[in-house]
């Protein structure tokens, strides 16, 4: 198949089916004035989408090593069009989370899935670019997840948005099997079913608890940014001149080019070391972000749009150095522990913002800016990380000069 058709099919699939993904982040006011939840417990379904995930996504991509991606996303993306719609029955918390975490096994069979079918389709230096398109397309689907639940939710309800997700699962579903043509798997020494080889190569561990912290940040953001707008506008006591359901699209579709011009610099100046410089300039912007609700709207703006653009201009290139870095007859194993450990990082995200809010007060700039304060701390390990696997590379090579060429 052409490269480009590829790379559209799958990027259109996994847009809609993200349609369900920002359901809760984007109504969570209303859902916690709906069922009386703290906002651990919102914190709770927030990241219960990201545990579904975390708990399902080492088998799913792991079996992709043994059986074609494209039927493990189709049967997946029938499960998140079950669990996109089934939300429809939640009334309180137990319910929300059950579902939600469901939705995420759903996730978890296509996301990283989708990506092995991406990369075993295409070949040479094109594969970076679509990788990188397939990612931003990630943020495409989010953006428009947030705009459908909060539009849709003023005709008919939070339930409308819901049963919508299920229907656009379905035909992501309908994309997949007419467009996408089956392909052999190479077959590989037999392996156990949970692969820990990935474990020992040092570029593979650093890239993973990047991800980690990356996706820590970055779900805190996007499961908070509508109760953040919320709090500012009540704060300065005046309702923005942009909702807030709008905020949290425009923060997460610029995730989008920043993604993809992201990975293109990356390629250009060096992967770690651009990596390094925007995870480091991420944690100094979220040491800010909770103190600009006390700013005027159009610069409190400014700040969570440039925010939202440090914290995204690294994923693709993560993603690209993770498919780099591992040996071809390990990928889905390493991709399978690289998105375990990315998300566990998404689910622990919007649960410890949550907790800091209920520690310090999600009616005072003081615990805002703690929570975003908290996640810009935690994402130095990013940095730490890639400065490590990267010193190790070099002594390495260092170590391999010195040898003495056999005869």
């Amino acid at each position: 198949m052409n490269a480009r058709r590829v790379t559209l099919l799958l990027c259109g699939a996994e847009t809609l089916g993200m349609a369900g993904f920002a359901l809760f982040a984007a109504l969570l006011p209303d859902f916690q004035a709906l069922w009386g939840l703290t906002n651990t417990q919102a914190g709770w379904i927030g990241g219960g989408f990201f545990l579904g995930y975390m708990l399902a996504v080492p088998v799913l991509t792991g079996l992709t090593d043994k059986y074609d991606a494209r039927l493990i996303y189709l049967a997946a993306i029938l499960l998140t069009a079950v669990a996109n719609a089934g939300f429809v029955f939640s009334d309180g918390f137990w319910s929300a989370l059950a579902w939600r975490v469901l939705a995420g096994v759903g996730l978890a069979g296509t996301y990283m899935p989708g990506l092995k079918a991406l990369a075993e389709r295409i070949e040479g230096p094109a594969q970076s670019r679509a990788v990188a398109f397939y990612t931003a397309s990630f943020g495409l689907g989010t953006a428009l997840s947030f705009i459908l639940a909060g539009e849709l939710a003023k005709f008919g309800g939070w339930q409308l948005p819901t049963l919508l997700s299920g229907v656009c699962a379905l035909l992501a579903w309908a994309m997949i099997y007419w467009g996408l043509q089956p392909k052999a798997v190479v077959q590989h020494a037999p392996r156990k079913l949970l692969d820990l080889a990935p474990l020992k190569n040092r570029a593979v561990l650093a890239y993973c608890l990047a991800y980690a912290v990356h996706n820590l940040e970055l779900f805190a953001l996007r499961a908070w940014v509508v109760a953040f707008v919320v709090f500012a506008g009540q704060w300065q006591g005046s309702d923005p001149w942009l909702s807030a359901t709008w905020v949290a699209m425009l923060v997460t579709l610029i995730g989008m080019p920043a993604s993809i011009f992201g990975n293109e610099l990356g390629l250009r100046f060096g992967r770690q070391r651009w990596l390094i410089a925007v995870m480091l300039s991420s944690a100094v912007l979220a040491l800010f972000i909770g103190l600009s609700a006390a700013l005027p709207f159009w610069l409190m703006l400014a700040l969570v749009l440039l925010y939202s653009i440090t914290v995204t201009a690294d994923s693709a290139s993560l993603t690209a150095g993770l498919i780099a870095a591992a040996p071809a007859s390990h990928r889905g194993a390493a991709m399978a522990l690289y998105s375990c450990t990315g998300f566990s990082g998404a689910f622990l995200g919007p649960l410890l913002f949550g907790i800091s809010l209920d520690l310090l007060g999600d009616q005072s700039l003081l615990g805002w800016w703690a929570a975003f304060a908290l996640v810009g701390v935690i994402l130095l390990l990013g940095p730490l990380s890639l400065w490590w696997a990267g010193r190790a590379k070099g002594e390495g090579a260092k170590v391999a000069a010195l040898q003495p060429e056999s005869a």
